[in-house]
């Protein structure tokens, strides 16, 4: 037999061999695919035990469980929200629209039992924008903000990725202003009326201080004494030896006398012009006397 029929011959029993183990393992997961397969999460003990089963989940009503502290769809428990404006100040895309309303007292309380002075009259989160890095249920003081483990709110409208959390009606967020207003301006009338004094006397003014220009001479004020200025006394510690506190003193150049006119004469120190040196006269050689 030629060594092309017999290599032939073995690749087909090579086939027929892969073929029958192929099929093994597909008979085997036939039987298995007749239960659905628990939907558990990758953080479970038992996540890779478990390999038998159909992997495929009925979406929506089958879901996968997610990490209790992951990054999903914000939510904000309004009840408890005591309008601070720190999540709209941290966040970093500006999703967070809020639009407080001051109450003129405290109307309740949250569930941790911070006092509610400020109502909600908008609180809108676009989640279009969210880019889920949760700084905002960070600084949250009453914990009020969260994250879900809602991590599908897909929508065919892109409005309806902005959520509305505040409860008011139009109605009431324009009683609750003018509430407001009524309020603060019957607090400033107060503070008006407590300033105006009650006696008949003209109210004091206060004078305005103006600064002296530079070089302005101080105006003099009739029956002020003049200012006494003492300069302050230098104590000079005596020293031990009584020869070293004398007065130094110049020594003195002695005078220089001519020898003829026998005159004092002062030497002249430094002087400016430098006298030139007399130089004695040559006296001319005489002929000889000739013989």
């Amino acid at each position: 037999m030629s060594d092309g029929i017999k290599s032939y011959w073995i690749r087909i029993k090579t086939a027929t061999q892969t073929l029958k183990k192929g099929l093994q393992i597909t008979g085997k997961h036939m039987l298995d695919a007749r239960e659905q397969r628990a939907p558990i999460g990758p953080e479970d003990q038992n996540y890779f035990e478990k390999q038998n089963g159909l992997f495929t989940l009925q979406y929506p009503r089958e879901t996968i469980p997610v990490p209790d502290h992951g990054r999903y769809k914000l939510h904000n428990e309004i009840d408890d929200c005591i309008v601070c404006d720190k999540c709209a100040k941290v966040c970093p895309v500006n999703c967070i629209d809020i639009e407080p309303v001051r109450a003129t007292e405290t109307f309740g309380k949250t569930s941790d039992g911070t006092p509610l002075r400020i109502y909600a009259a908008k609180f809108d989160i676009d989640m279009a924008k969210c880019c889920f890095c949760g700084l905002c249920t960070t600084v949250c003081p009453t914990e009020c903000l969260t994250m879900t483990s809602e991590y599908d709110f897909s929508a065919f409208d892109f409005e309806e990725h902005n959520v509305p959390f505040a409860n008011m009606t139009p109605i009431e967020i324009l009683e609750k202003k003018k509430a407001f207003e009524e309020y603060s301006a019957k607090k400033a009338a107060e503070k008006a009326k407590a300033s105006i004094p009650t006696t008949g006397s003209a109210p004091q003014v206060k004078p305005t201080f103006k600064p002296r220009p530079i070089g302005a001479v101080k105006p003099k004020v009739p029956g002020a004494k003049p200012k006494v200025v003492v300069k302050p006394k230098i104590q000079v510690k005596k020293a031990e030896n009584d020869s070293s506190s004398k007065a130094i003193l110049k020594p003195k150049i002695p005078a220089a006398k001519s020898e003829e006119e026998g005159k004092t004469v002062r030497p002249v120190i430094n002087p400016k012009v430098p006298a030139r040196p007399k130089v004695p006269a040559r006296k001319k050689d005489k002929p000889e006397d000739s013989e």
